[in-house]
C-alpha cells in the first residue's frame, strides 16, 4: 500500500521560516531510517503559499487565485511517500515523525492512494491494459567478474544510497549449480538511490563481458558535486 504522509503548515512554515540545523538534522536521520527500511518513495517541503497559486475552474473556466491561503493549519508544507503493508505500519512511522519539528507541535495527515483494484475498469479495459505494459520501474543491472561487493560498497559509498541487498550464492538453491569458489560471490545486489536502483551480480562460468557502449547516466543539482562524482568514477569506478 502507499500513502502519503503530510505534513500540515503552521504560521511559521507559511512566513518562510527555514529549519534549523538540529531540525536538518534529525529529519535526515528520520528520512534515511524509512529509506534503510524500504518504505520511503519520496518527499519533499513546500514553500509558503503566498509563492503560489490556486487554479478554480467556474462553469469550466480557469481562474488563477494567487496565495498566501488561510488558514496556515489547511495547507501543505511537506510529504513523504511512503510504501507500507497496512495503514497501521504507516502510522507507526508517522509517529516517529521527529519532535524537532514545529518546536514538537505538528499536525501529519496520512492518507492512501487508490490503486488499480479499487476501480470498474470494464469500460476502459483496452486503455488500461496499454498503461499496465508500462513497467513501474526501470532499473540497470551490471555485470562483474567477481568484484561485485567491493564494487557495489564503493557505489554506495559515492552515492550514499542505500545497500539493500547483497547476496551470495552460497544463501541460494544456485549454491549447488555453481564452482566453490563462486558460493561466496554475489548472485544479486542492489543499491537504493532515492527510489531507483543499481543492482548487479557476479557472472559464473565466464559469463561476464565487459560493458561496450553503455552510459550510465546520473544527475545532480550541482556542477561541482557532478564533476566530484565523476572524478571518482574516473579512478577504477
Amino acid at each position: 500500500m502507499k500513502f502519503m504522509l503530510m505534513r500540515k503548515a503552521d504560521e511559521e512554515t507559511e512566513q518562510g521560516v527555514m529549519p534549523s540545523a538540529e531540525l536538518l538534522h534529525a529529519m535526515l536521520n528520520y528520512n534515511q531510517r524509512l529509506a534503510e527500511a524500504g518504505v520511503f518513495v519520496n518527499g519533499d517541503g513546500v514553500r509558503p503559499t503566498a509563492e503560489g497559486c490556486r487554479i478554480v475552474f467556474r462553469n469550466g473556466e480557469p481562474e488563477v487565485v494567487r496565495g498566501p491561503f488561510t488558514p496556515a493549519v489547511d495547507q501543505l508544507a511537506g510529504y513523504s511517500i511512503l510504501e507500507v503493508d497496512t495503514l497501521e505500519d504507516a502510522i507507526e512511522w508517522a509517529r516517529q515523525w521527529p519532535v524537532e519539528d514545529g518546536h514538537g507541535n505538528v499536525t501529519l495527515e496520512l492518507r492512501r492512494y487508490y490503486e488499480a483494484g479499487d476501480f470498474d475498469l470494464s469500460s476502459v479495459e483496452e486503455q488500461y491494459q496499454r498503461q499496465l505494459r508500462l513497467p513501474t520501474e526501470m532499473n540497470i543491472h551490471l555485470s562483474f567478474p567477481g568484484n561485485c561487493r567491493e564494487a557495489m560498497a564503493f557505489y554506495q559509498e559515492l552515492t550514499g544510497g542505500v545497500l539493500e541487498a547483497l547476496i551470495p550464492y552460497r544463501d541460494t538453491p544456485a549454491a549447488a549449480d555453481v564452482p566453490a569458489d563462486m558460493t561466496d560471490r554475489i548472485i544479486h545486489a542492489s543499491l537504493n538511490i532515492r527510489g531507483r536502483r543499481l543492482m548487479g551480480a557476479d557472472m559464473a562460468c565466464g559469463g561476464h563481458e565487459p560493458m561496450q557502449g553503455s552510459c550510465v547516466h546520473l544527475e545532480f543539482t550541482s556542477l561541482e558535486q557532478a564533476a566530484a562524482v565523476f572524478d571518482q568514477l574516473q579512478q577504477g569506478g
